[in-house]
C-alpha cells in the first residue's frame, strides 16, 4: 500500500485527525498496537506516514523527526510565533509582552507581533512601541474590526505551521475569524467525525487556513512562569543587550550594578528602552532569587 503524508491536527481517545495537504482534506487514521506497546505516541504538530485501508480510514506507520516541541501545550513543528497584543482595551504591559518574547527566544522560534486594535489607538502610541520593538522584531499593526493589514498577515501566516499566543482580550479569536471567515464553524462540523460523536480529549488542536497553513488555537505559552535556565543566560536573549556583549568593563557583566557596564550607559542615553531593561532587570532577579533557594540558602 502506498504511504503517504500528513499532520497530526487534532486527538479524540482512540484516534487522530490528519491534514493531508496532496489530498486537499483530513483523514481519520488510527494507531497500531505496536506503537502503545513501546509508548509511542504522536502529538499534534507531528508530521506522520500513514496507509489508507479499503474502508478510507487511515493507518499511522511512522512518526517524522521533530523539528521542535512546545510543552505548554504540547505540540511540534511550529515554525513561527504570533505573539497578539493590544495597546488599549486591554493594554498589555511591556513586561508582559517581553515576558512572551523571552520564552519564545529560549524556544528558539521566531517571533511576528501582531498589535491588534489599532482602530483605538490615539497620537503616536503604535510609534512610541514600534520604536521600543521595531528594531528587533517584525510588527505588524492590524485591526480586526477595520479589516487593516488583514491581508500581510495572511501572507505571512500562509504555507507555515504557526502558534498564536497573547493574553486574554486582545482579540485571537476575532483576528482567527477575520482572517478565515467561518474557521471555527468549520471546524466544529469536521470534529463531530472524529470518535464518531463521542466526546474528544482537550489536546491542543491545528486550526487550517483556507489559504494554506496551519496555526495553534491555543497559546503556545499558556503558562508565562520562568523556565529554569541560568540568571547568567537570560541577557542573550534579549537582543538590544545581546549584541553590547563585550563592551561592559567586566566580561561577565550582569548589567545591575557592576561599574563600568556599558548597557546601563545606553539604558541612560536611550539607545536601549528603559521598559526592556526593566523587564530584564525583573527576570534576572527573579531567576537569581530561584537559584539561591535551590541552593539551599534560605
Amino acid at each position: 500500500m502506498e504511504r503517504r503524508r500528513g499532520v497530526v491536527v487534532r486527538f479524540g481517545s482512540r484516534n487522530m485527525e490528519v491534514v493531508d495537504s496532496e489530498l486537499g482534506g483530513r483523514v481519520i487514521c488510527t494507531m497500531p498496537g505496536r506503537f502503545r506497546t513501546q509508548g509511542i505516541r504522536p502529538i499534534v504538530g507531528d508530521v506522520i506516514e500513514y496507509i489508507i485501508s479499503s474502508d478510507g480510514e487511515g493507518r499511522i506507520e511512522s512518526i517524522l523527526p521533530r523539528k521542535n516541541e512546545l510543552l505548554r501545550p504540547r505540540i511540534s513543528n511550529i515554525e513561527q510565533i504570533i505573539l497578539v497584543l493590544s495597546l488599549r482595551e486591554p493594554e498589555v504591559q511591556s513586561f508582559v509582552t517581553d515576558r512572551f518574547l523571552l520564552l519564545a527566544s529560549i524556544a528558539k522560534l521566531p517571533v511576528v507581533i501582531v498589535v491588534n486594535k489599532i482602530d483605538l489607538l490615539r497620537g503616536e502610541e503604535l510609534e512610541v512601541f514600534s520604536a521600543v520593538y521595531g528594531e528587533d522584531y517584525d510588527i505588524i499593526p492590524v485591526s480586526s474590526k477595520q479589516k487593516t493589514n488583514i491581508d500581510r498577515l495572511r501572507e505571512t501566516l500562509k504555507g507555515k505551521t504557526s502558534a498564536m499566543a497573547g493574553m486574554s482580550g486582545v482579540g485571537k479569536s476575532s483576528l482567527l475569524n477575520t482572517l478565515n471567515p467561518g474557521l471555527q464553524l468549520r471546524v466544529s462540523e469536521i470534529s463531530r467525525t472524529l470518535e464518531r460523536g463521542k466526546h474528544t480529549t482537550s489536546y491542543a488542536e491545528l486550526l487550517q487556513f483556507d489559504f494554506g497553513g496551519l496555526i495553534a488555537d491555543t497559546p503556545g505559552f499558556a503558562n508565562l512562569e520562568l523556565p529554569r535556565i541560568p540568571s547568567g543566560e537570560l541577557q542573550r536573549h534579549f537582543p538590544e543587550i545581546a549584541q553590547e556583549k563585550g563592551m561592559c568593563a567586566f566580561s561577565n557583566c550582569s548589567h545591575l550594578d557592576e561599574p563600568g557596564c556599558y548597557v546601563k550607559e545606553l539604558v541612560e542615553a536611550g539607545d536601549i528602552a528603559r521598559s526592556r531593561y526593566e523587564s530584564y532587570l525583573k527576570m534576572f532577579l527573579e531567576l537569581k532569587d530561584r537559584e539561591v533557594v535551590k541552593g539551599g540558602r534560605r
